[in-house]
Formats: C-alpha cells, sequence, structure tokens
C-alpha cells in the first residue's frame, strides 16, 4: 500500500494532503509557510527524498526552500536563483522546480520571472543561471503577460539531458539541443498574439508546455490562441482542437501510462478566464488530441473560479490512475477513476497556484 500526497501551493503558503490508494478520505496539514506566496511544490524521489518550494514574499523576495523529512521542516536556499545586480532583468518570482532526468540525480532546474533559466547540479543548494536564454538575441522584444514575463515550464528529455524545452509566456517556445548553452525559438505554426517589428517568430504565448514520457519528440501545448501539437520535438506546431467549446485555457496533462491521452480544462476566453457558461468541465483526449470530450460528472455548475497552469496533476496508481486540480477559489477537485467522475475535496484554501503529486512507500 502507498501513500498519495497531494502538494498544493497558494497564494498565503503550502499545504499537503495525504490519503492512501483507495482516495476516500484526506489529511490535510498547513499552511506551511503561513502567508507566504507559493508558485510551486515538488517532490524529488530519485535518492532520499527532498521536497523543493518555489516562494515569494512582499518583504523577502522569491527564493527556493528545501524539506529533507517531507514537509516537517524547511530551510532556505541560499545561494538560489538570482540575476547579477548590473542586467536589467529583474527577479521577480520563482515560478517552478523541475527535477532533472534519472540518469542525473543531482540536476534540477528553476523557472523564473523576468524569464530566465536556472540549473543546479547538487541537489539545489546553489544554482547558475543559462544566461544565454535571458540574452537570447530577440530578448529587446520579449513582452510580458498578465501573469509576467514568466519562464513557468520547463522539460527535459528523458534520453539526453542535452535537449531542454523553456515555455515563455508571453514569447513562445524555445529548445537548446546542447545542455542550455544556446537557445532556438520554435514557434512555427503557433499564432502570434503580440506582434514585434523586428523578431517576427517570438509573439507566442504558450500557458503549458508538456511532453510524451514515452516519445520525446511528441510535444503538447494549451496556448493563449488554442491547442497545440508538436510531432517533431517543437519545430512545427499543428492545431488539436476538435470538440472543444473553447481554445483558451491554461493547464494540460498527460496520462501518466498511456501517452495518447491529455487533460486540459477550456475557458471562456481570455477577456473572461471563467468556466464556459459556468459549468466547471475538463476534457479528455484519448487519440493525442485529435479529438476531445467533455468530462464532467460530479463537478459543479454555477462555477466561476480560475484553474492556473501548473494546478492539475496526476497520481500514477496503475489500474485508475487519480487526477486532481484546484482553483482560484481554493476548490480541489479529483477523480479517482481516470477523469470519468469527479468529486470534491472537503477543504477551502487559499487561491490555488500549483498541484503535484507524489507516490509514498507506507
Amino acid at each position: 500500500m502507498k501513500t498519495v500526497l497531494l502538494m498544493v501551493g497558494t497564494q498565503k503558503g503550502a499545504f499537503l494532503l495525504r490519503s492512501d490508494e483507495r482516495r476516500r478520505s484526506w489529511q490535510i496539514d498547513g499552511p506551511i509557510m503561513k502567508g507566504w506566496k507559493i508558485n510551486d511544490v515538488q517532490l524529488d524521489q530519485r535518492g532520499a527524498p527532498r521536497m523543493f518550494a518555489a516562494v515569494g514574499s512582499y518583504v523577502y523576495g522569491p527564493t527556493i526552500h528545501v524539506s529533507d523529512d517531507l514537509g516537517r521542516n524547511w530551510r532556505q536556499i541560499e545561494n538560489g536563483p538570482s540575476y547579477p545586480t548590473d542586467v536589467e532583468s529583474k527577479l521577480k518570482e520563482v515560478w517552478c522546480v523541475v527535477p532533472g532526468i534519472e540518469s542525473e540525480p543531482e540536476v534540477l532546474y528553476s523557472g523564473v520571472a523576468d524569464a530566465g533559466m536556472f540549473v543546479s547540479r547538487d541537489r539545489g543548494e546553489s544554482w547558475q543561471e543559462f544566461e544565454n536564454l535571458r540574452g537570447h538575441p530577440t530578448r529587446e522584444e520579449w513582452t510580458p503577460g498578465l501573469g509576467g514575463l514568466c519562464c513557468h515550464s520547463i522539460l527535459v528529455d528523458p534520453n539526453n539531458s542535452q535537449r531542454i524545452w523553456a515555455g515563455i509566456s508571453s514569447v513562445g517556445v524555445f529548445r537548446s539541443d546542447d545542455g542550455g548553452q544556446s537557445w532556438q525559438v520554435k514557434n512555427d505554426g503557433l499564432e502570434i498574439v503580440i506582434p514585434t517589428r523586428q523578431h517576427k517568430d517570438i509573439g507566442s504565448c504558450v500557458h503549458r508546455l508538456v511532453i510524451d514520457p514515452k516519445d520525446s519528440t511528441r510535444l503538447f501545448q494549451q496556448n493563449h490562441k488554442g491547442l497545440f501539437r508538436s510531432l517533431d520535438a517543437g519545430d512545427s506546431w499543428q492545431r488539436i482542437e476538435s470538440g472543444m467549446p473553447s481554445n483558451f485555457g491554461f493547464p494540460m496533462i498527460v496520462h501518466p501510462h498511456d501517452s495518447n491521452t491529455l487533460f486540459v480544462i477550456p475557458l471562456e476566453s481570455d477577456e473572461f478566464r471563467l468556466p464556459m457558461n459556468g459549468q466547471l468541465a475538463v476534457y479528455r483526449s484519448d487519440n493525442s488530441g485529435d479529438s476531445w470530450h467533455e468530462s464532467r460528472e460530479g463537478l459543479p455548475s454555477n462555477f466561476y473560479a480560475g484553474i492556473m497552469r501548473q494546478a492539475m496533476a496526476y497520481d500514477t496508481i496503475a489500474d485508475n490512475s487519480g487526477i486532481y486540480f484546484g482553483t482560484s477559489g481554493g476548490q480541489i477537485f479529483y477523480s479517482r477513476d481516470n477523469g470519468n467522475n469527479w468529486e470534491a475535496i472537503d477543504c477551502q484554501l487559499p487561491r490555488i497556484n500549483s498541484v503535484s503529486v507524489a507516490m509514498l512507500d507506507d
């Protein structure tokens, strides 16, 4: 028997929720780092478990905190991500912490705003910037989206750590094939949201970028202007929106055991950013995005909260994987049967920024 650990980052601290594999009742611990903005919480299980939190404070600024006892005690990383004082960009937010591939257990990545990426090669104790991403030749025309100029999605090829992708709002997708030393824009086929004068290939607002865990040439994204799939590692993109009521939304996940299965949550337009007609619904594709169908059994009507880009995740229970998402209203909904039926966890949290899941041995 395993324990399902749900890690939730909110506007006013982090919360840890635990259940057994039946997922019928939940123990809730928190708030952790009470009152602090938590953009992301991740558990790195490549070795001794270490939990990471991307933390922000109006007083102390953006930091990364770590816990080596599953969230009971925390300490701030002293040599966390930081920009030189003599550059124009300012480090305003740590958006995400992403463990590297299995063969490099010491390596982690972090995306920040103003947009940039950092790498740690010592399990998060110190961080170095990929300077050529922030210093990309197109940088002069990067324009922030509503959530700021943020690097929020980081993917690493599980078979080749030299290949890394970054999703930046509202600039687009970048890929490095040399371990972060150089970066290429990968927006071919994506609609441009913010046109620029000189660099015509940027200005696509990627909301969430995910990878097929079994085939790293297949990428998917929820974009400001639609849903897209790439079959060539991001070199080109095609729309995948058949059956969707809206092409706008933020979160996207790939099923852990069937990478042809995708989940998204559409919202009503970039102006309103609410569930369509107040009907909260998850949409699922079982054919890599060729078509989509609604799944809302158990979800509420007359619902008008949003869902953030990092606020949807899955567990890895083999027969009936759990799908989880949190809302800007502080609710957590989940499915115990691969997204066919939904229920709510009995809690009302602050605005939820992120949801992640880990499986623990009892």
